[in-house]
């Protein structure tokens, strides 16, 4: 990969007139480590298609203006500039001959959105910086440049992060976000002509510095990997908009980041070597619905070199056998870059996927326009529980590291409450923040959807006691070394008609519009709050009383942390309490939440009961799909695929020979090109291979816990 090149800009595509369909090779070319599904290229069909889907992307704004790119150029050329002159300082001070400081270099690399030119306007830059062996990550970067970048005048919002699991220095140039990371080689001299490619940059590194160049070279082998760079584009541009609607977007939250996105497309890219960008989305949501993990996604066979570095093995690696989602990358080290993904998280973007399927099974059929596909998702209007997590600080400065360092950790909790309800609590955390602009203090706000595991058997006075597992992840957020007064984080239950109105467009909270079929209308379980419900078995669901509320702001109590002096507003304080009666079956069940007590200056919910009844809100556009069965796997149904007519200008479909991926280890435990097996293209399950070895049915480690309060009343 080259430095600083303007290759990879983000301007608008030319909405001419498409050229001649591709023409169908007739030696089928392998990309991947299978044979593609398809190699049938597209009917004018498809590229009045892809002209319809490029003319939404460029309304919808996603391509920068060409002035916007060459300022990102110069801004990437300022900084290449400044860490030259940082290094040839330090190189100077350390005693080094004159000749030494002349050579002394440093290179910027890019990576993720802007080196695959799928970035946006205002996106972020991912850059990173490589210098010599004698300049270390931990005083030269974190403190000499970043004082050196805190005394600049374009320099503004600069946050060090060097305790993250990929060491980062965020911060804006000239209005530009940059992420800078840095990588220290085993080079005295950087040349200019660096090939980070090569697997001699990872000789003699650590760890991180082996995470920081990984980001580069998994860019520059993605764009060697897919049969058509320009196609790859657009349809990962697409998809990434889409995942951002749908709330599906981002990594740190338990969901998938850029290189997921750009693996999972780049695969598909793969399976249908000749389709162009409308078809690849529509064959995105078909392969991935059908898709059985927790079989990996791999864009090529996993190598293992000499150099000692762990790769990505379930067989010998028992940690990788708990992955839910495995989305490997192409180069090594070859890791899973989607380990954050948890059984909750997995359930909802597999649920996502069969609503995106649906959609593009529509738009072929012309029942649908591609607008239809970006729909948002309407998060508050899924669930009838909520965790509520404040995070708040004495100014934006603070704020922004602390709701870096609590947003990090967001998806533990997650996986605390699967763990400790043994997976019966299902919890979708949403991606997005919420700011409350009336509070005195900095504030933001994040939420997760609480609900029972779909199918399983309802008992009497069921009770999900969930306090002592806020707790804990109270205690690890309140370990951030870098903590300040003022930090604090509140976490509380709510329920739909208590969400706050600042999380709604306006203000305002929208009312519902259940967009449904009669069908879905007839089988759904309304269960809205205060009255009672009734499916077509004529069972009948939960009947809430009314809630009180009360404000408690004088009850100054001890506070289990390593500052006790740090308080909350009393205008976040709160405490929820209220009875529900569940009527099922004749018998009368009392559901009695929990009050809050021990709280500690004000602060407020850290014990928390939180009830999921038995007919839990479904997401009014979601498409039903399972979630259930061992070690995370799912089954996913693919709705509607079975119509002989949803795919009716694919020609590429009549004949495709489906390979739903897997490798083949080999007794070193490498993977190599794996078997094949036929699939129906519309079949409604996809078959697939399971990994030779197997991966076991662990999911999560799950420890004796003592907090799960699971009591019945008579």
């Amino acid at each position: 990969m080259g430095m600083v090149s303007s290759e990879r800009t983000s301007v608008s595509p030319s909405l001419s007139p498409s050229p001649l369909p591709v023409p169908t090779p007739t030696t089928p070319k392998q990309h991947g480590v299978t044979k593609p599904i398809s190699v049938a290229g597209p009917t004018e069909v498809d590229w009045q298609r892809t002209r319809e889907l490029e003319k939404f992307l460029v309304e919808a704004a996603l391509y920068e203006s060409e002035e916007e790119a060459a300022k990102r150029e110069e801004v990437l050329g300022r900084l290449r500039l400044i860490v030259k002159d940082w290094v040839k300082d330090l190189t100077r001070l350390r005693g080094y001959s004159d000749q030494m400081v002349e050579d002394a270099n440093a290179l910027i690399f890019t990576f993720g959105s802007y080196r695959l030119g799928v970035h946006g306007p205002g996106a972020d830059i991912d850059t990173l910086c490589v210098g010599p062996s004698y300049v270390n990550r931990e005083e030269d970067f974190f403190f000499i440049l970043h004082n050196n970048l805190a005394g600049m005048e374009e320099v503004t919002e600069l946050q060090p992060v060097p305790d993250a699991h990929v060491p980062v220095m965020k911060f804006k140039f000239d209005g530009i976000s940059i992420d800078l990371l840095y990588a220290s080689i085993s080079l005295l001299v950087v040349p200019e002509d660096l090939d980070i490619s090569d697997v001699s940059v990872l000789y003699d590194v650590d760890e991180p510095t082996v995470r920081s160049l990984n980001g580069c070279r998994v860019a520059d082998q993605i764009l060697k990997l897919v049969p058509n760079v320009e196609h790859f584009c657009t349809a990962l541009r697409c998809l990434k908009f889409w995942a951002k609607r749908r709330g599906v977007y981002s990594n740190v939250t338990g969901f998938l980041g850029g290189v997921n996105w750009a693996l999972l497309v780049a695969r598909v890219c793969q399976l249908y070597p000749n389709a162009i960008p409308s078809m690849l989305v529509s064959r995105f949501f078909r392969v991935y619905t059908m898709w059985r993990w927790p079989n990996p996604v791999m864009l090529c066979a996993i190598e293992e070199a000499e150099l000692g570095f762990s790769v990505w093995d379930p067989r010998k690696n028992p940690r990788d056998k708990t992955h839910h989602m495995p989305i490997i990358t192409p180069a090594y080290p070859c890791m899973n870059s989607s380990y954050n993904v948890s059984t909750s998280t997995l359930r909802v973007m597999m649920d996502q996927f069969q609503y995106g399927n649906k959609i593009c099974e529509d738009v072929e059929l012309n029942k649908a326009q591609w607008s239809s596909l970006f729909e948002p998702y309407l998060f508050f209007e899924s669930y009838k529980n909520y965790l509520q997590v404040d995070i708040i600080a004495e100014d934006a400065d603070d704020l922004r590291a602390w709701r870096g360092w609590v947003e990090s950790r967001l998806r533990q909790m997650t996986l605390m409450i699967e763990r400790d309800t043994f997976g019966k609590l299902q919890c979708h955390p949403y991606p997005q923040e919420y700011v409350d602009s009336s509070k005195p203090c900095a504030h933001c706000a994040f939420f997760m959807g609480l609900q029972r595991k779909p199918g399983e058997v309802v008992q009497e006075g069921q009770q999900f006691d969930i306090r002592g597992t806020v707790e804990e992840f109270k205690h690890s957020i309140n370990m951030y070394m870098f903590w300040k007064p003022g930090m604090e984080i509140c976490v509380s239950h709510v329920r739909r008609k208590q969400i706050p109105s600042y999380v709604f467009p306006e203000g305002y909270k929208r009312s519902r519009h259940p967009r449904l079929t009669s069908q879905q209308q007839s089988d759904k379980q309304s269960c809205e709050d205060g009255d009672a419900c009734q499916t077509g078995s004529g069972e009948r669901c939960l009947k809430r009383k009314k809630e009180p509320e009360a404000v408690e702001q004088d009850r100054p109590e001890k506070r289990q942390s390593i500052s006790p002096e740090r308080s909350v507003p009393s205008s976040l304080s709160s405490r929820i309490g209220s009875n529900i009666e569940l009527i099922n079956s004749d018998k009368k069940v009392q559901y009695q939440e929990i009050e809050v007590g021990d709280v500690s200056n004000g602060s407020v919910i850290t014990s928390l009961a939180s009830e999921v009844g038995s007919c839990e809100d479904i997401g009014n556009e979601s498409v039903a799909g399972s979630c259930e069965g061992n070690n995370g796997s799912v089954d996913g149904s693919v709705e509607g695929s079975n119509n002989p007519g949803s795919s009716q200008s694919d020609s590429c479909d009549a004949e495709s020979e489906s390979v739903l991926e897997n490798g083949r280890l080999k007794g070193n435990g490498v993977f190599q090109n794996g078997v094949q097996e036929e699939l129906e293209p519309n079949a409604g399950v996809g078959k697939v291979l399971n990994l030779v070895g197997g991966i076991d049915s662990e999911s999560v480690q799950k420890p004796v816990i003592s907090r799960l309060s699971l009591t019945s009343t008579a």
